[in-house]
């Protein structure tokens, strides 16, 4: 495969960002294959995602972000560079529900995701032996209310050993400390049904079956520190009726879990998401 530049940025709109970009790119022999531009016009902000070809690129890789910076300077951008051949780091955390693990799993193994999946970590033993089937190292850190900061110092200590630039995860059935959060800061995944916040707590299923709602949804999003209340970067519905009886509302929503999942993590490993303002621009 041909190696690529990804540039992102994030900038106050004016006139000439575009032709900067394009005639910078031109100028130096890259040749343009993806561009894809959003902006904000209640704020005013610009967003972009370039990616061209580093064949005849006349400035080395390590070289491009100095090279860019004039540019960067004189529209006031926030932007990262990226390149194809870097492949991220992936850890996956899990507790006993295995829907979104198995989807997560099969899609490594098939090349589908573009990933480096290290390890996976749980609070539970139970699905250590699907994990090891798929090849994959399998940690174990049983958490309480007494040990859990401890635990979570060790956690930190192995993705920072492992270099994780992403952490999934799967229906991890526990709340993330201020701390870990911010050393690893919009590279948490996360997942849940989207019955929130009306039906919060245990068994939402069963207490949106009692009100007969008729759309189940599942929300894939950046973890910050209030609660599933990071910048959303996919959702997806399916109809349910009167027809339906709990036990097919749930797997349901464990079907479009899985799936949300799945294509937030591939855009994210594909640097194909911007987050601003607690949202998030998806280029295509």
């Amino acid at each position: 495969m041909r190696e690529t530049a990804i540039l992102l940025i994030s900038c106050p709109d004016r006139k000439g960002i575009l032709a900067e970009i394009t005639g910078f790119i031109a100028k130096h022999g890259g040749n343009i294959l993806h561009a894809d531009q959003h902006i904000d016009f209640q704020k005013e902000i610009f967003f972009m995602r370039i990616e061209w070809d580093l064949s005849n690129f006349e400035i080395p890789k390590e070289k491009l972000p100095e090279s860019f910076q004039p540019i960067a300077e004189k529209f006031q951008m926030d932007y990262q560079i990226k390149f194809s051949s870097d492949i991220q780091n992936v850890a996956i955390f899990v507790s006993k529900y295995d829907h979104c693990l198995y989807e997560l799993l099969y899609r490594f193994k098939a090349g589908e995701l573009r990933g480096n999946l290290k390890f996976v970590i749980s609070n539970h033993p139970d699905l250590k032996p699907v994990v090891e089937m798929y090849g994959v190292p399998f940690y174990h850190f049983p958490k309480s209310k007494k040990n859990k900061l401890e635990v979570e110092e060790k956690e930190i200590e192995l993705l920072k050993k492992e270099k994780i630039d992403l952490i999934i995860l799967a229906r991890y059935m526990q709340i993330l400390s201020d701390r870990f959060v911010n050393e690893f800061r919009n590279k948490i995944i996360n997942i849940h049904h989207s019955f929130l916040p009306a039906f919060v707590g245990a068994k939402p299923y069963h207490r949106a079956y009692e009100r007969g709602v008729k759309i189940i949804g599942a929300t894939s999003h950046y973890v910050t520190e209030e609660l599933d209340q990071g910048p959303i970067i996919e959702q997806d519905v399916v109809r349910v009726s009167h027809r339906d009886s709990i036990e097919d509302m749930i797997r349901k929503g464990r079907d479009l879990e899985k799936l949300v999942l799945a294509r937030a993590v591939r855009w994210h490993l594909e640097n194909k998401i911007l987050v601003y303002d607690n949202k998030t621009v998806i280029f295509d």
